[in-house]
């Protein structure tokens, strides 16, 4: 754990340090806001930022998200202040510890920030085969390729690689290839020097430099743009790297896993990959089944993910009826485990008295009941929503702009507003998707909003 200090905390600095080291982190400290920045785009890094409620929270987290640094900031001031530590939380702040430092409240920070839930939950024999093999190749150096359907868990696949592999104390840093847009992707895989492009205040270290001596994945890399294709086959090749705008070449040292839901090898037919790169990341293939194929994964998840959702909403885990496990069962997960994992986070909060049962389990199409209160609206076939289940004319009559938006608009009401995993189970890239969005909403049409159910509808303009 990485805990950088940003000001002088009241006074308190060398107790709140002192606490931090007892429990493990390393700690960085910088007096202002601008110091503090340097410190995270010099690659030394934080995975939390403690800063003094005196300076501008929001102008800091303001100025990470601008630059898509992805770092949790708490803030820290005098116990009485309520008015700064509700500003701070309104500003983004994850949580507002009270001055002197309390050790068991630091411990918790500490602890929540460090903690990730990266086990991967299993049972079916097909599930342990893949494990078994991903445990011969972990200890090696050379590159992977993990292949399998959106949402069956490449991610946890290339954590659980770099977990038993030989730089496992080292730094593990991901990077979605789908989720940053193309012009911005070749700084932050390369990084770049002070003045380099519009926005570039200062020189930042890229994802290549930042896990030095440890693992970068680089997910769903079908989707990286041909031309920095090219650029990284040859940091791969060379091991050294150009920074946007710089001049001397930087050595660097990682493990490259990569994830795609896309067939590579039809992506290189089809000229949109190259044969080159391809071949370059495909020295070990680790192929992740979906969900259908390993059955016995279901249960065994499904009480996980029971407990997950249970414990982050404070309520006891709510008993799985076997009429709620025979329908989890006979459901064909074209979503794979996410899909899972949002059905029983949704059958959790929707439990009675302590049990699920199958009522709540809302899968595929959804239920009549459900498709009927979801969002307080009604099957309408004019608007294509609410279509009959099983109708072989629902579709007759609208046009394929209007289906495709009912898909896409019920697949994120599925997801409870979350667009990555909506993204994933549509098959399409993040960023088509927002784009579709915003299209909608200025159509007038209802959108759920990010991180909830609900939709909100923004009229035309």
């Amino acid at each position: 754990m990485r805990l950088l200090i940003i000001g002088v905390l009241d006074g308190h600095i060398g107790q709140a340090s002192r606490i931090a080291k007892n429990r493990g982190a390393t700690v960085l400290q910088a007096d202002h806001i601008d110091a503090g920045l340097d410190i995270v785009r010099s690659g030394r890094g934080a995975d939390l930022v403690l800063i003094d409620v005196v300076l501008d929270v929001a102008s800091l987290i303001g100025r990470l998200r601008a630059e898509r640094i992805a770092v949790p900031v708490v803030a820290c001031g005098i116990g009485s202040d309520t008015q700064a530590a509700v500003a701070a939380i309104k500003a983004g702040a994850k949580e507002y510890l009270p001055l002197p430092p309390d050790a068991e409240l630091i411990a918790a920070v500490l602890a929540a920030a460090a903690t990730e839930d990266h086990a991967i939950i299993h049972r079916d024999p097909r599930m342990a085969a893949v494990l078994a093999f991903a445990d011969r190749v972990a200890a090696s150096d050379a590159s992977v390729l993990i292949t399998g359907a959106s949402g069956t868990g490449k991610e946890l696949m290339a954590r659980y690689l770099h977990a038993k592999s030989r730089r496992a104390e080292r730094r593990f840093v991901a990077v979605n290839c789908a989720a940053i847009p193309e012009n911005l992707l070749e700084s932050e895989l390369f990084g770049h020097e002070k003045g380099a492009f519009t926005g570039a205040v200062a020189r930042r270290i890229g994802r290549f430099e930042e896990a030095g001596g440890g693992t970068l994945l680089l997910d769903e890399i079908s989707e990286m743009d041909p031309r920095l294709q090219a650029k990284l086959l040859r940091a791969i090749q060379e091991r050294e790297i150009d920074r946007v705008g710089g001049v001397q070449p930087v050595k660097v040292d990682v493990r490259i896993l990569a994830t795609s839901n896309r067939d590579l090898e039809v992506a290189v037919a089809e000229g949109a990959f190259r044969a080159d790169l391809y071949f370059r990341l495909n020295v070990v293939t680790l192929a992740i089944p979906p969900l259908a194929e390993r059955p016995a994964d279901i249960e065994v998840l499904a009480r996980h993910f029971v407990a997950k959702y249970a414990r982050a909403n404070g309520m006891a885990p709510p008993e799985l009826s076997p009429e709620a496990s025979r329908r989890l069962a006979a459901h064909g997960w074209p979503g794979n485990v996410r899909e899972l994992e949002n059905a029983i986070h949704r059958a959790v909060l929707l439990a009675d008295d302590g049990r699920i049962d199958a009522d709540a389990v809302v899968v595929g199409n959804r239920s009549p009941a459900a498709a009927e209160t979801s969002f307080g609206r009604t099957p309408d076939m004019g608007t294509g929503m609410g279509l009959a289940e099983g109708s072989p004319h629902a579709l007759v009559g609208q046009t394929v702009a209007d289906v495709e938006r009912t898909l896409i608009i019920d697949t994120l009401e599925h997801c409870l507003g979350n667009r990555t995993h909506a993204a994933n189970i549509l098959g399409i890239s993040i960023r088509t998707l927002r784009n579709k969005l915003r299209q909608y909403s200025a159509e007038g049409f209802a959108v759920p909003v990010a991180g909830g159910g609900d939709r909100t509808s923004i009229q035309a303009r």
